[in-house]
């Protein structure tokens, strides 16, 4: 018999295809890659977190500066202008009260000494310069400097009992000590119980500044 023609026709029977085997490892390495995706993502975000941190805290120590720059930018120049309030007190504490009531000339000098006093107090005020009273006020050494101490029991031991020299503050700074005397001798000052803080207000410093815990009258 003569030989039949062979079919070159693909086979389309899908069970006589050769089977592939699957790709074990598809699923691990989409998983894999999800992983990395997902710890990427998570540093990215805290480095933008850190980084607008940062910036805000570059933002805030900026405006510090401004602020500090702007109240304090005066100093130098408020410290020399303390020279004139200085004399201007001198003339004043050294005019005997009797003898410019007995003078028209000197009262009116004395009394335009003075006012120039108070408008020069005032102006620095405006600029955020404050006078310290520590007249009566226990001894402050970061507001105060001491010049000689002054044997007394009328007043508790460490009391500023005289000012030569006023000081004076700018902002929460202290622009100039106060040269004082303060009182040796007489009975100690009790501290005031640290609970209270609010005690610490109204001491005669000015805004801002760390205040007595004791006064006179706390013995």
């Amino acid at each position: 018999m003569p030989d039949e023609p062979s079919d070159s026709r693909p086979n389309d029977n899908p069970q006589s295809q050769p089977e592939t085997a699957p790709n074990k490892d598809a699923g691990a390495e989409v998983a894999g890659d999800l992983d990395a995706l997902l710890a990427e993502n998570a540093d990215m975000r805290d480095k933008l977190l850190r980084t607008m941190a940062d910036m805000e805290n570059l933002r805030r120590r900026t405006e510090r500066e401004k602020e500090d720059t702007s109240r304090y930018a005066i100093s130098n120049f408020a410290r020399d202008v303390l020279t004139i309030g200085d004399n201007l007190r001198r003339v004043i504490e050294h005019v005997p009260a009797d003898a410019a009531s007995k003078d028209p000339a000197l009262k009116s000098f004395f009394e335009g000494v003075e006012l120039t006093e108070r408008e020069l107090l005032k102006t620095l005020e405006k600029h955020g310069v404050t006078r310290l009273e520590p007249l009566g006020e226990r001894f402050d050494p970061n507001q105060q400097q001491a010049m000689y101490e002054m044997p007394t029991t009328d007043v508790p031991e460490g009391t500023v009992v005289q000012v030569m020299q006023a000081g004076y503050t700018i902002g929460d700074r202290v622009l100039r000590p106060a040269l004082v005397a303060v009182s040796k001798g007489g009975p100690k000052a009790a501290p005031a119980p640290k609970a209270e803080p609010k005690e610490a207000q109204g001491n005669g410093f000015g805004a801002g500044h760390a205040a007595n815990d004791d006064k006179p009258g706390d013995a």
